[in-house]
């Protein structure tokens, strides 16, 4: 059985109307008693077009943090599914934004029309302080992500089924400014798909530093430096 108290402490980290915090309780509630699904294990794709697949409450927490603390405004997500992960995403957007009276946006992404669906029902009953901050782009992200990015995003999540990683990163990266975050998830579990992008990432020549950071199934804590030979 699921142990639901850690949405009770993710949640403590963050700032938000009690509408949404009851409403992120309720999605990390069931999310946490669905099957859990990784891209690598031996279950077929389309086991996953009805559950959440979501981030657990305390990497969402850590997430939501990090882009606090950076004041980033314009996030790339990987993989939104029923956008629970998305609402922590745009609460540190908006509240970013707020704070420096300047724009923000996170680019959700999603293939699956019913997943898109769902995760804007989610957005609407959140409100404003979450739905007004994500733009949602249907379809094949190595498609929908190559026009009209930010030319410099702060933050990408990546929590997508793992042979799309490294083209995401491929597609984002020159949109990356120096500074920027990447976070990816079950780097552990799913070690053997994200095998290239893990190496990419490892390789000083491609401009980041990473680190693994022991939460379940592992988590990938990634910063961009900037190419050799860049400041």
């Amino acid at each position: 059985m699921a142990d639901l108290s850690i949405i009770s402490q993710a949640l403590a980290s963050v700032r938000a109307s009690e509408a949404t915090l009851q409403l992120l309780r309720d999605l990390h509630t069931q999310a946490l008693e669905e099957p859990p699904y990784v891209s690598t294990d031996d279950q077929a794709e389309s086991a996953a077009l009805d559950r959440f697949v979501a981030l657990d409450p305390d990497k969402c927490a850590l997430v939501y943090l990090l882009l606090r603390a950076t004041g980033a405004r314009y996030v790339v997500e990987a993989g939104t599914s029923f956008g629970l992960s998305t609402i922590y995403l745009a609460l540190a957007v908006g509240q970013n934004a707020k704070f420096l009276k300047a724009p923000g946006k996170v680019i959700a992404t999603e293939k699956e029309e019913a997943k898109a669906s769902r995760a804007r029902q989610h957005w609407k009953r959140a409100g404003d302080e979450v739905e007004k901050w994500i733009e949602l782009r249907e379809g094949d992200l190595r498609e929908t992500l190559k026009t009209n990015l930010h030319q410099s995003i702060d933050f990408l999540l990546l929590d997508i089924w793992t042979p799309l990683a490294m083209p995401t990163l491929a597609v984002v990266k020159p949109h990356l400014r120096t500074g920027a975050m990447v976070v990816v998830d079950n780097v552990i579990v799913g070690k053997e798909g994200y095998k290239e992008l893990m190496d990419h990432l490892a390789d000083p020549k491609n401009g980041f530093r990473t680190t693994t950071v022991p939460y379940a199934g592992g988590l990938q804590v990634v910063v961009y430096v900037g190419a050799e030979g860049e400041a």
